[in-house]
């Protein structure tokens, strides 16, 4: 509709605005937005900025969300009626959004984001609305930035290489550092330094940023397997991806003969997680086995997954330790 302003939706998250916000939104205007979650999924949504000229049961300009899987409706808002809270927890993986207004002189209008029960802690990075501190006093921390924050209104000061001052809409300089993409948000992790006297102005991703004077702390974005780790592992976003390993070593490896007298080799190479058939097996009767995984460059390990194998012999390490090294030689 023609009351529709900024607006990014994607299945796991998104942000929409009415028209001109944060600027008083047009007379004469509706607009509808249908999201919808992937199955088995609630939406969870969050009210940024509500701000619709009030009226007596907000018949000038309204906001109303309608859940068509279970026929229930919230609203309708304004600013005499107000949502009860900033934050609705849906048990519907679909809502359509409706947003009108009449003859009106003030109101900026309204500002929502969402995400998916999946990512319960994103509807809390609302965008534009909520800098990263003081609402988070730790050191390290990660938090789930839904889709859409780059055009909402708000500033960053900094630029990737030197942080951003702690003052800075934090989802809008996420996607200034390039840690997530604003067409599909994410997951970021931050560590909070101490402040520096000035932060420099840059472009980034579409995005300017301004120049700023001191403040006392400064944020500094990590990416996934970036040269720069944060101090709080433990606070990482789960692990997606299996890392890729340049090479394997073992101390030692099964040359097995089968009862057919073909000759079957569990090397090393068998240990790969997505390797189909036998997998690498020590020497019979060896002690202190060790297999060497070297990943190449310095990567971020959040999770080590074993499998056994199952193919005629049922094989599988009950305990292991691990050792990490940066030469190879130290452990």
């Amino acid at each position: 509709g023609d009351g529709c302003g900024h607006t990014l939706l994607t299945p796991h998250s998104g942000t929409l605005s009415s028209k001109n916000y944060p600027g008083t939104y047009p007379n004469h205007t509706a607009c509808r937005w249908r999201l919808r979650a992937p199955a088995g999924t609630s939406l969870l949504l969050a009210f940024g900025d509500v701000d619709l000229e009030p009226s007596e049961h907000c018949a000038r300009s309204s906001l109303l969300l309608a859940d068509p899987q279970a026929g229930t409706s919230y609203g309708p808002y304004c600013r005499n009626a107000v949502p009860p809270a900033p934050l609705l927890v849906t048990n519907s993986s679909a809502m359509t959004i409706l947003f009108n207004s009449t003859s009106h002189r003030s109101g900026r209008g309204l500002l929502l984001s969402y995400a998916t029960s999946q990512h319960p802690a994103g509807v809390r990075r609302r965008c534009g609305q909520e800098r990263a501190l003081p609402p988070l006093p730790a050191l390290c921390f990660s938090v789930y930035c839904p889709a859409g924050c780059k055009d909402i209104d708000g500033d960053i000061w900094g630029n990737p290489s030197q942080g951003y001052r702690d003052t800075s809409v934090l989802c809008k300089a996420a996607v200034h550092a390039g840690a997530i993409a604003d067409e599909l948000g994410g997951q970021v992790t931050l560590s909070r330094e101490k402040g520096i006297t000035l932060y420099e102005s840059a472009f980034a991703n579409g995005l300017h940023s301004k120049r700023g004077s001191l403040s006392e702390k400064r944020l500094i974005f990590h990416k996934a397997g970036g040269p720069r780790l944060p101090a709080c592992p433990l606070l990482l976003p789960a692990c997606s991806d299996v890392l890729e390993v340049a090479s394997f070593n073992a101390s030692s490896w099964w040359h097995e003969v089968d009862v057919l007298g073909r000759d079957r080799a569990w090397v090393a190479e068998r240990a790969a997680l997505g390797t189909a058939g036998h997998s690498w097996a020590a020497h019979p009767g060896s002690e202190a086995a060790w297999l060497e995984l070297d990943l190449g460059t310095r990567r971020n390990v959040t999770g080590i997954i074993t499998k056994g194998s199952s193919e005629q012999h049922d094989y599988y390490v009950t305990s292991y330790r691990v050792s990490s090294s940066r030469d190879g030689k130290n452990w």
